[in-house]
This record gives C-alpha cells, structure tokens and sequence, in this order.
C-alpha cells in the first residue's frame, strides 16, 4: 500500500478548452476512420527499430568482424536502442501502441530487453512526470542529478553555475546509472516522487531480477565467452553503447519541458494548482522540429510533446495529424502553444535555461497566466 501526497488541479476552471480540444479530436479520429493506436507504419518501424538493435549485436556476437567493425555496430546499437525506446517501448508502456493491454504488455518488455525497467517507468514517467509535469519535488524528470538543477526551485549550488558544461555529460551517462543503479533505487526507495511508502508486487520484484540477469547475461557475459576480446575491449562497446543512446534520449526528453518559455508552477497553501491539469499540461511542455520528419519518424513523435500529454494513449504514429487541431484550438483560446522551428532552436534553448537557471543571480518569474472559460 502507499499513500500519495498529491498536487491537485482546478479543472472547474478552463473546462472549454479540454472539452473542444477532445472532442476535436475525436472528430479527427472518427472522420477518418482510423484507429488512435498502431497502423501498418508503426509496425514497420518497430520491426526496424528491432533490427537496428538487434541486428548489430547479432553481427557482432558472430565474431566475424575486427574490432574496429565491431565498435562502430555498438555505436549503431546506440542510436538503435534509442528509437526502439522512442518508438517502441514508450508506446507499449503508455498502452497507446495496441488496444489490446497483452500486445502492449508484450512490447513492453522491449523496455526491459534494453536494460530498463517497465514497471517503474510507468510510475516514475507515466504518473508522476505525466500528472504533475514541471512541478519541482513531484515531477521525476527534473531529478536527473545533484549537479544539475531543472527546475528553478530546486536548491541552488556552485556547481550548477557550469551545469550547462555538465549537463551534457550527464544525459549521456544516464542509461549507464539505469541499468546499473536507477531501477534498484526506485525499487528500494520508501517515497517515490510524491508516493509515500510505496510498496511493489513480489512479482515485479521476480521480474526485476530476471530481466536484469538476462540483459547482463546477453550485453556482457556472452560477448566476452563468445569473441576473442579483452575487458577493455568489452568495457569500450559496452561503453559506446550506453553513452550513444543516453545522450540521444536524454537530450530529447529534456527539450520537452526544460526550455524558455515553459512554466514551473508552485502550488498553492492548500497544494493546488489554479489551473485546469490540461491547461497546465499545455503551458510546461514545448515541441520542437515538427516539420522535420526523420527526426520525427526516429524520436516516435516525441517532438510533438504537447499531443503525447494532452493525448498519451493515442499513438505517437498520428501526432503530427492532431498537432494542427490542437494548435488552432489553443490560439481560439489564446492559450500558449510552446513550440521550437528546429531541433538546433530547441537545444540553444535547453542550453540557455541550463545556465540561467544555473545563476544563482537569477530570478524565475512565474507567466501570468490565467484563463476562465467555463
């Protein structure tokens, strides 16, 4: 059993927006008779993304190739194990890729095939991070380090002065800590976010362990039995691997939220937020790159964050479809609409707020924002 100490939204208020904005798009959905979940395109670049995993590491464990081969297709499981988070797992885990909860619950478990943990990212992501976005002490994603500070009401310390040196780095380390540390953590914590003595089935305690067990197993016990290796050699894949695809993932997930222009509300005395949750939603998160469809197709439309949280269990293959509709209803309503044009827009913006938020000199004001439609 657990007890939440929870942060709650004002949805008496702002109701019309939520109202259209669903029924928009829905609209959308019915019109043209297509299912919100996974269509033959979505399958398709799961089995890609599938292959730019495993197919490196098949290639490599034949120990057909030299060693420069070889780290190069650890590189490529990089940039593979990244997309089939973005666009696999990510899906499955919001229960957005099937209607059907045992596909979901099946690719799910490409999560936990990467090194990860499922169970504990839907509570840390798909609960916390989803409900109480921006929300310092509560949101997840803004604890990424002691030495990094995401959010302007954190503590400040001296070495968050040259956190935009720092920053980098650490996102490109975060997969090692996951595999490693994290999931352990988070499995031992008492308070998760604002869970107070939470408590985890004995059977996703079994599958912690043995997924663990299997990825160790398969990433670094075979490649030393199987290839004629050292441990450098092994610890330098190994290495390759999990920086590539944490800088990846790490970088686009904090271009979502981490951003100017993005709020980072404080609740009020009684621990709420004057504010309708999808108003909220839409003033703490910012897509970027829109237009650029590879970068679209790879991420799995992560790049369209305001459509995955206003919508999560829509599939992220239709957000550039439903993006337009809710852009034009936010300007109906003149709600803001974060957005960045480039990719290289949105990260110049993270690098400015990391060093403004990194000035113990700076001030955060809070956007006055306030919007009564009943």
């Amino acid at each position: 059993m657990s007890d939440v100490e929870k942060v709650t939204f004002n949805n008496s208020t702002s109701r019309e927006f939520s109202k259209t904005v669903k029924k928009r798009v829905d609209q959308y959905f019915e019109e043209n008779d297509i299912s919100k979940h996974a269509n033959a395109q979505m399958v398709i670049k799961t089995i890609i993304m599938l292959s730019l995993y495993l197919g490196p590491y098949a290639l490599i464990i034949s120990g057909q190739f030299s060693l420069g081969t070889m780290w190069f297709l650890t590189f490529l499981m990089g940039i593979g194990m990244a997309g089939v988070g973005f666009s696999v797992s990510h899906d499955a885990l919001h229960g957005a890729y099937s209607s059907n909860k045992y596909v979901n619950r099946a690719l799910g478990f490409t999560f936990d095939l990467l090194g990860a943990n499922g169970y504990i990212w839907k509570i840390t992501h798909n609960i916390i991070h989803h409900t109480y976005t921006n929300i310092h002490g509560h949101d997840e994603d803004l604890e990424v380090a002691g030495f990094i500070r995401l959010s302007p009401h954190s503590e400040h310390k001296p070495i968050h002065r040259v956190q935009h040196i720092l920053a980098f780095f650490a996102y490109s380390l975060a997969m090692v800590f996951w595999v490693f540390i994290k999931d352990y953590k988070h499995f031992l914590k008492t308070n998760i976010g604002p869970y107070k003595d939470k408590s985890h089935p004995i059977s996703e305690w079994i599958i912690l362990f043995v997924t663990k067990a299997i990825y160790y197993t398969y990433i670094l016990v075979l490649p030393m039995l199987l290839l004629d290796i050292t441990w450098v050699h092994l610890l330098i894949g190994f290495l390759t691997l999990q920086l590539t695809a944490g800088v990846i993932i790490g970088v686009i997930f904090q271009l979502a939220h981490v951003v100017e222009g993005t709020d980072h509300p404080v609740p009020d005395e009684e621990n709420m937020i004057d504010e309708h949750w999808m108003i909220h939603e839409m003033v703490t998160t910012n897509n970027f790159a829109r237009d650029n469809k590879a970068l679209c197709w790879f991420v799995g439309g992560l790049n369209f964050q305001i459509e995955h949280h206003l919508f999560p269990r829509i599939c992220s293959v239709h957000y550039p479809a439903i993006s337009p509709i809710v852009e034009k209803t936010a300007e109906e309503f003149d709600i803001p609409y974060n957005h960045h044009e480039t990719f290289f827009e949105a990260v110049a913006s993270h690098y400015r707020t990391l060093k403004k938020f990194g000035d113990p000199e700076f001030t955060y004001s809070e956007p006055e924002y306030k919007f009564d439609f009943q």
